[in-house]
């Protein structure tokens, strides 16, 4: 256990964390980031560091890396012993991976001292607050920004595991208009709201867009739907689910087979080299069991407009655990600068300086 308690713990490891951490750092509050574990059971479950990041190819939408060779820059940007978590050989620019890496090493530079490990339980009931890892250490908190992300639902499918960053994706604005989807046929997997904007988005970008849906009607709210049906480069195949995404090592994917879910027997391919899983994300707060307030959809709840403030005082949440709307990399940055500073401030009120 810690003697004495640490002024800024942030817990995990996405643009939310390491934006916390570079702004607490340079106020000079020596903050502790808990990045996850390198385990199977996070690779499994996409919550190993980085976050939704580390599965990431091409990033072309966050400000101040456009397309270009970066491969000088990364080698003396990042020690040796980080460069293997590079995304080696890509020279069309900055990739999820190589982005993540570059803010940890900003964060680095600045004094943030990392811990690669999970948090399993917490204790906000007393102050320091209490942190227990996985590997069985205790830190104690005066403060906790927590930004432990949300992870992207998919089907569980073996084929979708195959090729993901090769047309599998969960983002239609993440990934929406990388070359290889462009006048392509592109799937949609979903019949809530989120599909429907997904579909829509991508009409901009792929020559045609399947929407494939289990059901016989949308989830999703009327108006959405009737945009979505009036659509002439929509198509829906309704009663349909994915039997299996179809593709190579060397293309991705190039398509997929649907399976009738009102005759099980009726199966049919559809050629497309872009998959887009929209049925949901869940947000990393298991391991808060029960402390914080969270909304409906479990996601942390933010008390205070504009303030990254939860039901705990001297506990922040930033980024996609706390938002299930906007979700970029660069939303995420931004409340995480916003919870360091809100964290430094109270910190400062409450003479923890």
């Amino acid at each position: 256990m810690s003697i004495h308690p640490e002024r800024v713990v942030i817990i995990g490891s996405g643009p939310a964390g390491w934006a916390s951490a570079i702004y607490t750092a340079r106020a000079s509050l020596s903050p502790l980031v808990i990045e996850g574990a390198l385990t199977e059971d996070n690779r499994l479950k996409g919550t190993l560091p980085k976050g939704q990041l580390a599965l990431t190819t091409e990033v072309e939408n966050y400000p101040g890396f456009p397309a270009g060779d970066l491969q000088a820059y990364l080698a003396s940007a990042i020690p040796a012993d980080r460069q293997p978590y590079l995304f080696s050989g890509h020279i069309h620019g900055v990739t999820g991976p190589d982005l993540v890496e570059l803010m940890r090493q900003q964060a680095v530079n600045f004094g943030t001292r990392i811990i690669t490990d999970d948090v399993v339980d917490v204790d906000f009931s007393q102050h320091p607050f209490v942190l227990k890892t996985l590997e069985g250490q205790t830190i104690k908190a005066l403060s906790v920004i927590v930004a432990t992300g949300a992870r992207a639902n998919y089907l569980g499918l073996p084929s979708e595991d195959r090729f993901k960053n090769m047309g599998v994706s969960a983002c239609a604005v993440c990934d929406g208009a990388l070359p290889r989807f462009r006048n392509k046929p592109l799937v949609v997997i979903g019949g809530g709201d989120s599909a429907m904007e997904e579909a829509s988005y991508l009409t901009k970008f792929g020559s045609k867009v399947y929407i494939i849906h289990r059901r016989d009607s949308f989830r999703a709210s009327k108006i959405m739907g009737e945009r979505v049906l009036a659509n002439p480069k929509i198509e829906v195949r309704w009663n349909s689910t994915i039997a299996e995404v179809l593709g190579t090592d060397q293309a991705g994917v190039t398509g997929v087979r649907l399976q009738s879910t009102v005759d099980p027997s009726k199966t049919e391919e559809l050629e497309c080299t872009g998959y887009f899983c929209a049925i949901g994300h869940t947000p990393n707060t298991d391991f808060l069991k029960g402390q914080l307030a969270l909304t409906e959809k479990k996601y942390i709840q933010w008390t205070t407009p504009q303030r990254t403030y939860t039901t705990v005082e001297g506990v922040f949440a930033a980024g996609d655990v706390a938002d299930d709307y906007y979700r970029q990399a660069i939303t995420a940055a931004g409340s995480g600068c916003q919870a360091a500073l809100d964290a430094e401030r109270w910190l400062a009120a409450k003479g923890f300086e």
